[in-house]
């Protein structure tokens, strides 16, 4: 189980090894959300990428084996990098709302699971597309159904079925709509109980 890393009061990492599971039915559900992640992110045959909340690089690993662009940065507020994670993936702390990167910088920037836990998720996404020349992945929970699903295998009952560090609930229809703010949705799809939406920058 991954430690979660916490950003202007915010936790903002896994405090659930969804990658590592056993649990066949959440095994599947994975399957389900890395098939639509990877599937736009060969979409976009981008050349240079950053995935900002990499947690401990397992997205990160998972998508580079799948295509190996020119130059694929990975960064978090507070690094635990996998011990197998790819070489290649060059791994620095960073802020969502802060990035240090110039301007339209990376052809793809890549936010999994991240916009969820902030205060501000309209100023990280304005940062996110900042430093993106072209095309910006993002998923989000699905709500209210990633609560119901959480409350059917009896986690978080206390919490009404609300993950720790979740303060943001993003229905399909509300993340569409945050992501407008700064995209031209392209494509949006929905892996149960994810919504992961491919938008391109606008200028």
């Amino acid at each position: 189980m991954s430690r979660p890393a916490v950003d202007a009061g915010n936790i903002v990492g896994n405090v659930y090894d969804k990658y590592g599971t056993r649990n066949p039915i959440a095994r599947a559900l994975m399957r389900g959300f890395t098939g639509a992640v990877t599937d736009l992110y060969l979409r976009t045959g981008a050349r240079t990428v950053l995935e900002v909340g990499c947690g401990e690089g397992r997205l990160a690993h998972h998508l580079i084996r799948a295509a190996r662009p020119e130059r694929f940065e990975a960064c978090d507020v507070e690094l635990r990098p996998a011990p197998d994670l790819d070489p290649q993936i060059a791994l620095r702390e960073a802020s969502i709302y802060a990035l240090p990167h110039a301007t339209a910088s990376f052809d793809l920037v890549i936010c999994c699971e991240v916009l969820e836990h902030l205060a501000d998720p309209a100023a990280g996404l304005a940062e996110l597309a900042r430093v993106s020349s072209r095309h910006v992945l993002l998923s989000t929970p699905w709500e209210p159904v990633w609560r119901a699903l959480n409350l059917a295998r009896g986690h978080y009952v206390r919490a009404l079925g609300n993950t720790p560090g979740h303060v943001q609930h993003f229905s399909r229809r509300a993340i569409r709509e945050l992501a407008a703010r700064h995209l031209q949705v392209l494509e949006l799809r929905r892996p149960l109980p994810w919504t992961v939406i491919l938008g391109a920058v606008r200028r």
